[in-house]
C-alpha cells in the first residue's frame, strides 16, 4: 500500500507510546450539572489529554469527530491555523529535533496530526468510527496517512458538505463552497451505519382487499445494465405459470434476459405466496408475467447520501455561536450542529460515548448531549473556559439553538470540567506522591491488558479486576513507597499471597501481582499461577 512520507515522521511516527501519562483533575467549581452524567470537557494539550484518557475508555468510543485545523496560513483566526503557534513549534523542537529548522507547514501539520490520530485509533469500539472534516489544502496527505492508521480497507467514504449557501462577492474567479468529510471504520467487518429514516418510501406501496398491508410489485425480470443472457446465464431459467406453461425471460424485442432471483430465489418467493403473476397483452395474445410481492418495511429508510446539501451551513452556525456567546469572537470554522447530528444518526445509538479532541467552539459535545449520547471533549487553552464550557451549560439549561427543537431538547445532564495534572512517573521513573491508588490502578490494568479497568479501584481490595482469565493486582500505598520492610503495604509477602482476594470461588487462572518488592520465592510463585512484577520497573509505558 502506498505510504506518505514527509520531513520529521521518523521521530513522530512512534511518538504517542512516549507521550507521558498524566493524571487528570476534575474542577468541581467549573463542572456543571450532574457530574456522574459521564460527560468529560478536558483543558489542554489533546495529545496529551488522549494518552491521560486512554486507560479509561479504549476500545469504548464508538465514535470520534475532530475538526482540526486546516492549515490554510491564516495566523488571525481564533484558532491558529498556520500550525505555527508556540506550543507547537516548542512541541516540535523537542520532538522533531534540529530537523524541524527545514519543516514547512505541510511537514508541520502532519508531525502534530500522525501521533494524535494514533491514540484516537485505540479509543474505537470494534464496531466504531472515525469522522474528520478538512478541506483542500491537506486533504490529499489525510487521506494517504488515514490509509496507514486506519487501513486502506476501512475507508467508507469521503462526504462533501456545501459550507456556503449564499452569493460570493469576493474578487478572486474560484471560491470553495464545499468541505470534506473523511469516514473511516475500525473494522469494516464490525461497523453497523444507520440509513437515513424517509417516510416518502411509503408513498411507491399501496394496500388491496386482497392484501390489505401496504405492498409494491416488482417484476422478476431483470432490465437494464447485465440483464442479457450472457452476463448471467444461470439466472435464465423457466418459471411455471399458472395455466402450467413454461415463461422465460424474454425482452420484447426476442433478446434473452435474466431472472431478478436465482432458481432457489424463485422458491423462496413461492414458499412465502410472495411470486404473483399477471396477465397481460402482448401482441394481441394473453402473457403471463411474474412478479415478486415486496411489503412496506415498519421503519423506511434509504441510504445517506455523500452530498451534504440539506444541513446547515457555516453562516447559520457562526449566528447561533453568536447568539450563545456574543462576548467572544465566533470561530471562523464552527460547524452547524445539523453536520454533527446527521454523522451521530448515522453512527452511533444512545448512550454511546462520542469523543472530540479538537473541540473548538463545543459544537460535537453539544449535540452529542442534546441526542442522548456521553461525550468526552478535548480543547487546549482558554477556549476550553470561554466558549465550550459556557456554551455547554446552556445546553444543559435547554437552550433552543441548533437541534433543540428536532430532538426535543429540553436541558438536564452534566458535565465534569478537567485538567491535566502532572505525570504518573517522575523523570526517574518512579510513582509520583501525588498519584492515588485509583490512579495507579488504572495505569497498570490498561498496561497489563490493553482493556480500560472495569471499575474503580480502591485500596481496600487489592484485586484491581480480571480480563480473559487473568486477575490483576496492585499493592500501594503511598506511605510506603521505597519502603523495604516486609511489613510495607507495597511488598508481596507470604501473608500477603495467602490473602490475596479471588475473583471467584474455585478461580483457577493466572494471576499477576503489581507490587515494589516480593519476598515470596519465584518457585512458590509459580507453584501458585502467580506472577509478580515490580513497580514501577516493569509497568509498561513509563
Amino acid at each position: 500500500m502506498p505510504t506518505l512520507d514527509w520531513i520529521g515522521k521518523k521521530a513522530v511516527v512512534n511518538h504517542h507510546r512516549d507521550v507521558p501519562y498524566r493524571l487528570i483533575h476534575c474542577d468541581k467549581d467549573k463542572s456543571v450539572g450532574d457530574a456522574d452524567a459521564g460527560n468529560l470537557l478536558v483543558q489542554g494539550d489533546n495529545l496529551e489529554a488522549l494518552k491521560a484518557l486512554l486507560p479509561y475508555y479504549a476500545g469504548k468510543v464508538k465514535c470520534i469527530y475532530i475538526d482540526p485545523p486546516y492549515n490554510t496560513g491564516n495566523e488571525g483566526w481564533v484558532y491558529n491555523d498556520n500550525v505555527n503557534s508556540p506550543e507547537i513549534r516548542a512541541w516540535l523542537g523537542s520532538v522533531v529535533g534540529k530537523e524541524a529548522e527545514d519543516l514547512s507547514r505541510h511537514d508541520k501539520w502532519l508531525c502534530m496530526m500522525y501521533p494524535r490520530l494514533r491514540l484516537l485509533k485505540e479509543f474505537l469500539t470494534e464496531d466504531g468510527s472515525i469522522w474528520i472534516s478538512c478541506d483542500d489544502n491537506e486533504a490529499h496527505s489525510l487521506k494517504v496517512v488515514l490509509d496507514e492508521i486506519m487501513g486502506r480497507k476501512n475507508f467508507v467514504t469521503s462526504f462533501i458538505w456545501q459550507k456556503v449557501d449564499s452569493p460570493n462577492d469576493n474578487k478572486v474567479p474560484i471560491t470553495p463552497d464545499h468541505e470534506y468529510l473523511f469516514c473511516y471504520e475500525r473494522n469494516k467487518e464490525s461497523a453497523a451505519f444507520k440509513k437515513k429514516g424517509d417516510p416518502s418510501i411509503l408513498l411507491s406501496y399501496r394496500s388491496t382487499e386482497e392484501e390489505p398491508r401496504l405492498h409494491r410489485d416488482r417484476l422478476v425480470k431483470k432490465n437494464g445494465a447485465n440483464s442479457l443472457r450472457e452476463d448471467r446465464p444461470t439466472m435464465f431459467f423457466a418459471i411455471e405459470a399458472p395455466d402450467g406453461t413454461a415463461v422465460y425471460p424474454i425482452h420484447d424485442d426476442g433478446r434473452e434476459a435474466n431472472w431478478a432471483y436465482s432458481p432457489s430465489g424463485v422458491t423462496k418467493l413461492k414458499a412465502e405466496n410472495r411470486l404473483v403473476w399477471k396477465e397481460r397483452s402482448k401482441g394481441g395474445e394473453s402473457v403471463w408475467v411474474p412478479y415478486a410481492r415486496e411489503f412496506a418495511p415498519e421503519i423506511p429508510t434509504r441510504p445517506h447520501p455523500t452530498i451534504l446539501l440539506d444541513v446547515k451551513t457555516s453562516r447559520q452556525a457562526k449566528a447561533h455561536q453568536r447568539e450563545l456567546i456574543p462576548s467572544q469572537e465566533p470561530f471562523s470554522t464552527v460547524k452547524p450542529e445539523q453536520l454533527i447530528q446527521r454523522i451521530l444518526e448515522i453512527a452511533t445509538d444512545r448512550e454511546d460515548i462520542v469523543l472530540d479532541s479538537f473541540l473548538g467552539s463545543g459544537t460535537t459535545a453539544a449535540v452529542a448531549h442534546k441526542m442522548g449520547r456521553n461525550w468526552l471533549g478535548v480543547e487546549m487553552g482558554d477556549h476550553a473556559t470561554t466558549h465550550c464550557a459556557p456554551r455547554l451549560s446552556k445546553v444543559i439549561g435547554g437552550e433552543q439553538g441548533g437541534i433543540s427543537a428536532e430532538v426535543d431538547w429540553q436541558g438536564g445532564g452534566g458535565f465534569r470540567f478537567c485538567t491535566l495534572g502532572e505525570p504518573l512517573f517522575d523523570a526517574d521513573g518512579n510513582v509520583s506522591p501525588a498519584v492515588t491508588y485509583p490512579d495507579l490502578a488504572a495505569h497498570v490494568f490498561f498496561c497489563e491488558t490493553g482493556s480500560p479497568i472495569p471499575r474503580r479501584a480502591d485500596s481496600s481490595s487489592a484485586l484491581i479486576g480480571t480480563f480473559q482469565g487473568r486477575a490483576v493486582y496492585l499493592l500501594h500505598a503511598a506511605e510506603a513507597i521505597g519502603v523495604a520492610s516486609a511489613n510495607a503495604g507495597n511488598v508481596l509477602t507470604a501473608s500477603a499471597l495467602e490473602n490475596l482476594p479471588l475473583p471467584e470461588t474455585g478461580f483457577t487462572g493466572a494471576r499477576v501481582v503489581y507490587a515494589e518488592g516480593c519476598t515470596v520465592p519465584d518457585d512458590r510463585l509459580s507453584q501458585l499461577g502467580v506472577t509478580f512484577k515490580q513497580i514501577p520497573y516493569q509497568i509498561e509505558g513509563i
